[in-house]
């Protein structure tokens, strides 16, 4: 596995960690990391869509604060950190870093044009953006923190989107998913997967919150609708 440099549309560049499937080619998918960088869990993940046969790439989106963030969930530390991170996040520069990453996937030789996003945390939120404002192919957010402020944008998806709710996520209190199923409850486009008893992360292997079971249905449920909207 490799790394990559994009250049970003304001002027500087950000690096991307890449991996390849063993085909040498295929459709993309854009990991979005949580508020932990592109740590060994956002590799991970690259490397598993990979192994599906995805060009997989995950780009640094704190690069304009600190580039090169890689710290885990493990200690009181690395969380006031990224939580420190993740307040100085710029959404908007995030975005735009985030289409430029989509471009740059899609001009890759490799890559077949066709390209999804998958995103955690704040990733999740990312990606219903992305369904938002770009036209990535099919746009997947798991535990999106924020999405219920941002619905007046949800009459511009135009590309499938799918999303996974932790019914017990302590960052977005049943309030808040309740107004992002209704918000969301009309759009075609849109599938949305609830998850009974569980909490914020329990897709990310290693955490304390991490459930096999409800991760395995949750990445089957992503990888049917990849396989369906890429291929």
């Amino acid at each position: 596995m490799a790394t990559t440099t994009i250049k970003a549309a304001d002027g500087g560049s950000f690096s991307a960690y890449v991996a390849m499937p063993k085909a040498g080619k295929g459709p993309g998918v854009l990991c979005i990391q949580e508020i932990f960088g592109v740590n060994k869990p956002m590799r991970d993940i690259a490397d598993m869509w990979a192994s599906e046969g995805y060009i997989a790439v995950a780009p640094d989106l704190f690069w304009r604060q600190e580039p090169g963030v890689d710290i885990t969930d493990q200690t009181e530390a690395e969380w006031n950190k990224a939580f420190a991170l993740y307040k100085g996040f710029d959404v908007e520069k995030g975005i735009d870093d985030l289409k430029a990453t989509l471009a740059a996937m899609r001009a890759m030789p490799e890559c077949t044009g066709k390209v999804g996003t998958v995103g955690f945390c704040l990733g999740g939120f990312l990606a219903y953006m992305m369904a938002c404002r770009s036209d990535a192919d099919a746009n997947v957010g798991y535990y999106g923190v924020g999405i219920q402020d941002k619905l007046g944008e949800a009459k511009a998806i135009s590309k499938p989107l799918m999303l996974h709710v932790a019914e017990a996520d302590k960052f977005v209190p049943p309030e808040a998913q309740a107004k992002i199923v209704d918000g969301l409850s009309g759009n075609p486009l849109v599938t949305i997967h609830t998850y009974p008893g569980m909490d914020h992360a329990f897709a990310r292997i290693g955490g304390q919150p991490y459930d096999k079971d409800a991760a395995d249905a949750a990445n089957g449920r992503t990888a049917e609708l990849f396989k369906s909207a890429l291929r």
